[in-house]
C-alpha cells in the first residue's frame, strides 16, 4: 500500500492544496479532479519524487512496483513499437533472460552440477509461467491493438510517429509492466473515442491501485471507485462513481454553506463584543480572550465553480448561406493512397456534427474537404457564400511564446479595429487581474488551452473547427465550453474522444471508419461505444433523448423544414439498392482473403494450445529428475514458441490485407 499523508506545496506565495491524504491500495482507483492550475500534477510529480513536498509524508514500502504516465511527450527513439512495448515487463524479460543462461549452463554441464542447475530452472521457469510470460508477447499485441495501433505499425520505429502516438507507446508499455500502482496524467488526452472505449474496459478490471487524472466524466465513472478533489486547497475525498460524488458534494457544500453561515454569526457576535468593551477594565480579560481565539480561528471555505470554471463567449458572426458545404461523391488521398471514398455530406447552417473514429481513420481529411482546404481526386467539393471559420487544433496550446505573457499572447490575434477590453475578454476566459500578466511558461497544460480557445474564439466567425479542444481542461471548463458551444450560432464540427461533450453539444455524427464517412442523424451511443463500454450504460438514456430532439434540432438550425440529406423516396430507394451491390461486390471480392486470415488463425490457435501444453509439462516438478527428458521439453518448447510467432505474424499480415481490401 503507498500512502500519502499531510502532503502540502505552494508556488511562491500561492498554496496550491494541504493537507492531502490517500491510499493506494490493491482494488483502489482514485480519479484526481479540480480546476486548472490547483496542482494536480504537482500532486502526482510529489508522489513520484520528481517534485518535493513544502510539507507531508509518502511512504512506498520496498519494493512496490510503481507505473507513471506523464503529461510530457516522451522521447522519440529507432526502437520499434512493438520492442519498446515488450520493455514494459522487464520483470518477465529478466526471468526470461535466467532461462536462457539456465538452458546454456544445462546445455554444456558435464552432470557435476546438474541439481543445482535443473532446480533453479524449475524454479525459474514456474515464476515465468505464473507471471504469463509465455503470452507477454500475445498480450503486447493485444494492448497495442486496443490503443489503436495497426498490426502492421508494431514494427514501425517510434521515431517516424507523431506525438500522440508516441504517447500511446507509452501507454502501452506501461500496461504491460502491470505494477501495483497505476499512476496516470491525463490518459486519454490522445486517444480516439474506440481507444478510449477499450482502455475504460481495462482499468474497471485493473486488480491493482490506480491513481488518475481525467477530464473525461464517462472515463471517469467507468473507471474510478472513489473521487479526489483538489479545490480551495485542500482535498476531500469521495467514495463511489462520479454520478455519486456529483451528489455527495452537493451535500458537503450545504453543510459548509450552512457552517459557515453559523461561522459568520459567531464572528459578527465576537467582534461586536470587542467593540462594545474595548475600553472597559473590568472587560479587558473577555476582550483579549476573544481576539485571541478570533486570530486562531480558521474559516471555512465553500468551494464554488466560479473560481475555476471560465466563460467562454462568441461574438456574432455574419449569416452564412443555408448549405455550408456539401460533398458528393468525393473520394481524397495522398500519394496514390485513398484515405476516403464515396463520401456524400451534407452541412447545414447551424448544424452542431461531432466527427468520430479511430486515429488514421480519415477525420481530419475529412475536415479539410468540407473546410476547401482539399480537392478530392474524384467527385466534388462545394462552399457555401459567406463562411468564415476558426479552428482549434490540439499542438496550438504548444506554439505560443513562452515567454509572452497571457495578454501579449492574445493580442497576437486580436482586431486592431475593434474596441473591446481585452483584460475583460481575458477574465471571461480565467484569467482576471493579474493572472493575464503571467507568463506562457508559467501556465498550466488546462490554462495553455483555456487561451488558445481564447484566441480561436475571439474573432467571429459561423464556422467553428474543434479539433480535441477539451484536453487538459478542468471539469467545470468542460461544462462551460459545453453551454458555450450550445448557444453558439454558428456551424460547429467537433472532432474530441469526450462523450459526455459530444452528447451535449452535437445534433448529427460523422463516422470515419473503414475509408468511409457515415452520416448519424442525433447521437448514436452504439457510434460512441463501439465495445459496448460500461459507459454505454451511463448515457444510453440521454442518447435517447437526444436522438428524440435531433429532428426538431436539426430543424430549427437549418431554418428550413426539410434536410439537405433528404431525398425523393425513389431516390433513397436506388441509393439503398447501390449501397446493397458494392456490399455485397466487396464482400465477394474478399472471400479468399477472409478465408486465408481465418485458416491463418486456426493455425495460430493450433500452435498456442502446443505451447501451452509444453508449458504446462515444464511446470510439473517431477520431469526435473530427468535430465534428457528436460532437455527435449526445452528445445520442442522452443520450436513450438517460434513456429506460434511466425503463426501470429502470418495471421496479422492477413488481417492487414483483409482490411486494406475492404475499404
Amino acid at each position: 500500500m503507498l500512502t500519502v499523508s499531510g502532503l502540502e506545496k505552494s508556488h511562491g506565495s500561492r498554496r496550491l492544496f494541504g493537507d492531502v491524504t490517500l491510499q493506494l491500495s490493491d482494488g483502489r482507483r482514485i480519479a484526481l479532479i479540480g480546476g486548472n492550475g490547483v496542482g494536480k500534477t504537482t500532486l502526482l510529480e510529489s508522489i513520484m519524487g520528481v517534485q518535493d513536498p513544502d510539507a507531508g509524508v509518502i511512504h512506498k514500502p520496498k519494493g512496490l512496483r510503481i507505473g507513471y504516465l506523464a503529461q510530457e511527450l516522451p522521447e522519440a527513439s529507432e526502437r520499434t513499437v512493438l520492442a519498446e512495448t515488450l520493455d514494459g515487463a522487464e520483470h518477465i524479460r529478466d526471468i526470461a533472460t535466467r532461462l536462457r543462461l539456465l538452458e546454456a549452463e544445462l546445455e554444456h554441464d558435464d552432470g557435476s552440477d546438474l541439481e543445482r542447475i535443473i532446480e533453479q530452472y524449475g524454479q525459474a521457469q514456474s515464476e515465468f509461467e505464473t507471471l504469463g510470460g509465455y503470452a507477454i508477447e500475445s498480450e503486447a499485441h493485444r494492448v497495442l491493438a486496443g490503443l489503436g495501433f495497426p498490426p502492421a505499425w508494431n514494427n514501425r520505429p517510434i521515431n517516424e510517429l507523431s506525438g500522440g502516438w508516441r504517447m500511446r507507446v507509452a501507454l502501452a508499455r506501461l500496461l504491460l509492466s502491470e505494477p501495483d500502482v497505476l499512476i496516470l496524467d491525463e490518459p486519454t488526452n490522445h486517444l480516439d473515442v474506440d481507444s478510449v472505449a477499450w482502455l475504460e474496459n481495462h482499468l474497471a478490471n485493473w486488480g491493482g491501485a490506480l491513481l488518475f487524472v481525467s477530464h473525461d466524466r464517462d472515463f471517469i465513472d467507468a473507471v474510478a471507485n472513489r473521487i479526489l478533489e483538489i479545490s480551495a486547497g485542500s482535498a476531500q475525498e469521495y467514495v463511489g462513481t462520479f454520478l455519486e460524488y456529483v451528489a455527495a458534494r452537493e451535500e458537503r457544500i450545504a453543510q459548509l454553506e450552512a457552517q459557515a453561515a453559523q461561522q459568520r454569526k459567531q464572528i459578527a457576535s465576537t467582534e461586536a463584543f470587542v467593540d462594545r468593551f474595548r475600553y472597559k477594565a473590568t472587560k479587558a480579560r473577555q476582550v483579549q480572550s476573544r481576539i485571541k481565539a478570533m486570530e486562531k480561528l480558521e474559516l471555512i471555505v465553500v468551494p464554488t465553480e466560479k473560481e475555476i470554471a471560465a466563460k467562454f463567449d462568441f461574438p456574432e458572426p455574419q449569416r452564412s448561406s443555408r448549405i455550408v458545404a456539401e460533398i458528393e461523391g468525393a473520394t481524397v488521398g495522398y500519394d496514390d493512397e485513398v484515405i476516403l471514398e464515396g463520401v456524400d455530406v451534407v452541412v447545414e447552417r447551424g448544424r452542431k456534427i461531432g466527427l468520430v473514429g479511430p486515429n488514421g481513420a480519415g477525420k481530419t481529411t475529412l475536415i479539410r474537404l468540407l473546410t476547401g482546404r482539399l480537392e478530392p481526386t474524384k467527385g466534388s467539393v462545394s462552399i457555401g457564400t459567406n463562411v468564415d471559420l476558426a479552428s482549434f487544433a490540439q499542438d496550438q496550446a504548444e506554439d505560443m511564446d513562452p515567454q509572452h505573457t497571457v495578454y501579449q499572447e492574445l493580442m497576437t490575434v486580436t482586431p486592431k479595429q475593434s474596441n473591446r477590453n481585452w483584460r475583460t475578454v481575458l477574465g471571461s476566459f480565467g484569467f482576471s487581474g493579474e493572472a493575464a500578466d503571467r507568463r506562457i511558461s508559467e501556465l498550466s497544460g488546462g490554462e495553455r488551452t483555456r487561451l488558445a480557445l481564447a484566441k480561436t474564439m475571439i474573432i467571429p466567425v459561423n464556422l467553428l473547427v474543434l479539433d480535441e479542444p477539451t484536453n487538459h481542461l478542468d471539469l467545470p471548463s468542460c461544462d462551460v465550453l459545453e453551454d458555450a458551444l450550445g448557444a453558439y450560432p454558428g456551424t460547429v464540427l467537433l472532432v474530441t474522444h469526450d462523450r459526455h461533450l459530444i452528447r451535449g453539444v452535437c445534433d448529427a455524427l460523422i463516422e470515419v471508419r473503414g475509408g468511409r464517412a457515415v452520416w448519424h442523424e442525433g447521437v448514436n451511443e452504439k457510434v460512441l461505444n463501439p465495445l459496448g463500454t460500461i459507459a454505454a450504460d451511463v448515457g444510453a438514456e440521454r442518447t435517447t433523448s437526444n436522438e428524440q430532439d435531433a429532428p426538431k434540432k436539426a430543424k430549427k438550425a437549418a431554418g428550413n423544414p426539410s434536410h439537405a440529406s433528404s431525398t425523393k423516396s425513389g431516390e433513397k430507394k436506388a441509393k439503398k439498392r447501390a449501397e446493397a451491390e458494392a456490399r455485397n461486390t466487396a464482400h465477394a471480392n474478399t472471400r479468399d482473403l477472409r478465408k486465408l486470415q481465418q485458416s491463418a488463425e486456426r493455425k495460430w490457435e493450433k500452435a498456442e494450445v502446443e505451447v501451452a501444453a509444453l508449458q504446462g509439462q515444464l511446470g510439473d516438478p517431477e520431469i526435473y529428475g530427468d535430465a534428457e527428458r528436460v532437455k527435449e521439453l526445452v528445445l520442442a518448447h522452443d520450436v513450438a514458441k517460434s513456429r506460434a510467432a511466425a503463426l501470429m505474424a502470418e495471421w496479422e499480415a492477413a488481417t492487414v490485407a483483409l482490411d486494406s481490401a475492404s475499404r
